[in-house]
């Protein structure tokens, strides 16, 4: 069987950007293994700009910010293997693909990093009841179908859920010259980025219907109408709320999920918050040598994020590589009140890293807070913060001497002012 040093499946934001950061931190045989005709992932259809300003400093379109990280990778000599769909992951790191021109293959790996992406929540995974007519999508496979393949999905609109795909969409849709009726949001509060809610809601009048959901569509071979009704605290529709609007189109915005199909076939340990994999500090996962990175890890705000982590995840790699796990066991990073979740969640006291950057969202908006890292009793750092959203991903930083010799889990909570 062939032995391969580092193969990272997924070759978009995340795999590209790890497989760059393994050439830069010395692992020499790397190969990315990607299920499309071309690298770039999602990006290739995100033609707006907005990408970039942390990484490049710079507005780039999702294909711009692609192409740097593609000629990155070809400077880099990462090897790039297209067309090709990884079908089996092992926790020895046994990888089986299958493409056109070599039938089905196994190779093994001294690491691997999981960069797999996310997928769409479709219709069938949430409650409207009613006809299957044609013109319900979800907002990601209209985006590809109006920007790669030049097909106008609809000429009146209907959004359901606030999440940025779908934001991002009912401008595109609007300046195609469609009429974007609405936008409706179970929660009391939007799920999408506070510049996406102002450039794509409110510069063009569309209104938004928060605590709302659509609960039944019409039509026979095509979409007709969609009724709205407002949801109480518990989002359980409230009778005598209905509203209807006669549209030809639903696109779905109602989360985005990590793919992980690989990782359970693996039996890595999963987060039930993230529905990605549990990671510690170097983004290994419970199988060694097994790594992941990006929306297959946890759902991103901003592709910079993604960009920055994979890269964190290929020098967690070259060390295990280079130097193997790190001794003694791990201790947790844990959800406190007001966060959802944390990435990583755990790390090694015995040899933490110089320092480590926790990712976390809150579970509700808050106009200020105070962000407490704590290990048992301890206070580690304290930090008052404004303007916390659960769109908007937040950092807690942890210094070498804040995790050396602790023996109780961090706990990373937000204190309401």
């Amino acid at each position: 069987m062939k032995k391969i040093q580092a193969i990272v499946i997924g070759g978009g934001s995340a795999g590209l950007s790890a497989a760059v950061a393994l050439k830069k931190n010395g692992i020499e045989d790397v190969l990315v293994i990607e299920k499309d005709e071309e690298p770039g992932g999602i990006l290739e259809q995100c033609i707006h700009n907005g990408f970039g300003l942390h990484t490049f400093k710079e507005q780039l379109s999702g294909p711009a910010y692609a192409e740097r990280y593609i000629r990155m990778a070809e400077e880099c000599g990462v090897r790039i293997l297209l067309n090709t769909m990884v079908t089996k992951l092992t926790a020895d790191r046994i990888v089986e693909y299958v493409n056109a021109e070599e039938g089905t293959v196994q190779v093994e790996a001294d690491a691997v990093i999981l960069a797999v992406g996310c997928y769409e929540r479709p219709r069938g995974g949430i409650t409207i009841t009613g006809t299957r007519p044609a013109g319900i999508y979800t907002a990601g496979q209209a985006q590809r179908y109006l920007n790669i393949d030049g097909y106008m999905v609809g000429k009146r609109v209907f959004i359901l859920g606030s999440g940025d795909i779908g934001l991002i969409m009912a401008r595109r849709m609007t300046l195609e010259g469609a009429t974007v009726v609405g936008v409706a949001e179970l929660m009391p509060y939007s799920n999408g980025l506070p510049r996406n809610m102002k450039q794509c809601l409110e510069d063009f009048n569309i209104p938004l219907y928060l605590s709302h959901t659509v609960t039944e569509v019409y039509g026979r071979d095509r979409l007709e109408k969609v009724k709205m009704m407002q949801v109480d605290e518990n989002r359980n529709p409230i009778s005598g709320t209905e509203e209807y609007f006669d549209v030809d189109t639903l696109l779905l915005s109602v989360g985005l999920i990590p793919e992980n199909h690989l990782a359970d076939q693996a039996g890595i340990q999963m987060d039930p918050s993230t529905k990605g994999p549990l990671v510690d500090d170097r983004y290994m996962t419970s199988a060694e040598g097994i790594f992941a990175c990006g929306n297959g890890l946890h759902v991103h705000d901003l592709v910079d994020y993604v960009s920055l982590q994979a890269a964190k995840a290929a020098e967690g790699a070259a060390a295990y590589l280079q130097n193997g796990k790190p001794q003694g066991e791990p201790l947790r990073i844990l959800n406190g009140n007001q966060v959802s979740y944390c990435v990583p969640s755990q790390f090694y006291p015995q040899d933490p890293a110089d320092k480590l950057t926790v990712y976390f969202r809150v579970r509700t908006p808050l106009d200020k807070g105070t962000l407490v890292i704590r290990s048992g009793d301890k206070v580690i750092r304290s930090l008052k913060k404004r303007k916390l959203v659960p769109s908007v991903m937040e950092e807690a930083l942890l210094l070498k001497q804040d995790m050396t010799g602790l023996t109780e889990p961090i706990t990373i909570e937000i204190a309401e002012d």
